[in-house]
């Protein structure tokens, strides 16, 4: 990739006997790829236009160049935000294969279904792109491994979606509590509360003219469409999404774990159900687990139909320890003496909310803006996927301590499940013939 400054001097030597032609269009197209990376957004449905404002943000070092998804009128209505946002129109495309074979594309943000975040950001590994993707960053533990694998084999970056590990107030009180702030942190609760409707009961429908259901499905087992799957409800189908702990339990759980300074536990119990509602929602609704540590435990309560908030907050983080207690959310901080006196706080907006993050917010610009410092700088990804994958791994088993319903014991050095054979096979999935990811 040439730059500026040897781009113009090209253009100075006809007497060498180089001539090169071109137009204002395409010099401002050269000078534009030079400057700006080229992005592909996958998955255009809802956390994608999150992506579309953070690179909004940072369009001085950062470009849509391409768009994709396997819904033309999902497809159309994004194209034309970018267009609007932007002012100039991206390539689109409904096949992510054709899309990865453009070699002006740098990276790749992926905001599909689940089942679909290890396959594609693989796929773009190969493709020899950098690769952003959202939480959870893998369908099932042994995916997650796999991504990590993939990254170190191919050498480009992977940062996961949780964008809170680029908060400016969450990496300064993280680190206060890193330095004593409240004593010795030993416990961490995470919750979240929202109040989500029935999904009702699925029929098998004709698939709508502007799906393919078949790229849809991709990696997933073959099944019929039914009429209350797409475009959102597929997160509580276990073969597409991961149910609520990994929907949203990921960010606070990822934040708790990151203040306790642990990994993986030594522990899993999982104890809820589907309480609200009976439908076609294959998860629970209501979910208590806990991680248990050497001398730490970290737990989430999840409600997803019941919308009691904590400290009057939809969602949040407490970590406490032998001195104090400090509750942090996307929106500040607040310290707790021993006796529950508050002591001090920190606030950047005035509520907090349970709703996805589909506009603008800070978090995810910075989060951005980080991941495209790391590509063209070599700056340190504040969510790298090694250190991503950790919340997500847990929450994942988690999951399987639900359905198997028992205690599970965890060697901390992996994740993996010790002595229970049946429980280790929600590790890893089944595949649609031929679409099972590979490095």
């Amino acid at each position: 990739m040439i730059t500026r400054r040897e781009f113009l001097d090209t253009l100075a030597v006809g007497a060498a006997g180089m001539a090169i032609g071109t137009t204002a269009k395409s010099y401002a197209q050269i000078l534009g790829s030079n400057e700006r990376l080229n992005f592909a957004v996958f998955g255009l449905n809802s956390r994608a236009y999150a992506h579309l404002s953070s690179l909004k943000a940072n369009k001085d070092s950062a470009r849509i160049s391409h768009v994709c998804d396997v819904d033309t009128t999902i497809l159309e209505k994004f194209s034309g935000n970018v267009q609007k946002e932007l002012g100039y129109a991206p390539a689109t495309g409904q096949d992510y294969r054709k899309v990865l074979a453009s070699k002006d594309i740098d990276a790749i943000t992926i905001a599909t279904p689940d089942h679909w975040h290890t396959p594609l950001a693989i796929a773009g590994l190969q493709a020899g792109k950098h690769v952003y993707v959202e939480k959870p960053c893998s369908h099932n533990p042994a995916e997650g491994a796999m991504l990590i694998d993939a990254q170190k084999k191919y050498g480009k970056l992977v940062q996961m979606g949780t964008q809170q590990r680029s908060s400016k107030h969450t990496i300064e009180i993280v680190n206060k509590i890193h330095d004593g702030l409240i004593g010795r942190a030993y416990f961490a609760k995470a919750w979240y509360s929202n109040t989500r409707k029935s999904i009702g009961e699925g029929k098998v429908a004709p698939v709508p003219t502007t799906l393919d259901w078949d790229l849809w499905q991709g990696p997933a087992p073959r099944r019929p469409y039914k009429d209350n799957l797409h475009p959102y409800n597929w997160h509580w189908f276990r073969i597409y999404g991961t149910g609520e702990a990994l929907n949203n339990g990921t960010h606070e759980v990822d934040v708790c774990r990151w203040a306790l300074g642990v990994d993986y536990p030594k522990r899993i119990t999982s104890s809820g159900g589907r309480y609200q509602f009976k439908d076609d929602w294959q998860f629970y609704d209501t979910l208590v687990t806990s991680f248990e540590y050497d001398d730490k435990l970290l737990t989430w309560e999840g409600k997803s139909c019941q919308g009691m908030k904590y400290y009057g907050r939809d969602r949040g983080s407490t970590i406490m320890g032998t001195t104090g207690t400090v509750l942090v959310d996307r929106d500040g901080y607040e310290i707790y003496d021993l006796h529950g006196k508050k002591t001090d706080e920190f606030k950047v907006g005035s509520t907090t909310s349970s709703s996805d993050l589909t506009g603008r917010d800070s978090m995810t610009d910075d989060h951005f803006a980080n991941f495209i410092a790391g590509i063209r700088k070599g700056e340190k990804l504040n969510a790298p996927i090694e250190v991503g994958n950790v919340a997500v791994t847990m929450l994942q088993l988690s999951n399987i301590a639900w359905e198997v319903n028992r205690e599970l014991k965890i060697d901390s050095s992996n994740g993996h499940i010790m002595g229970d054979a049946e429980a280790m096979k929600g590790w890893s999935r089944d595949y649609e013939k031929g679409w099972a990811p590979h490095i």
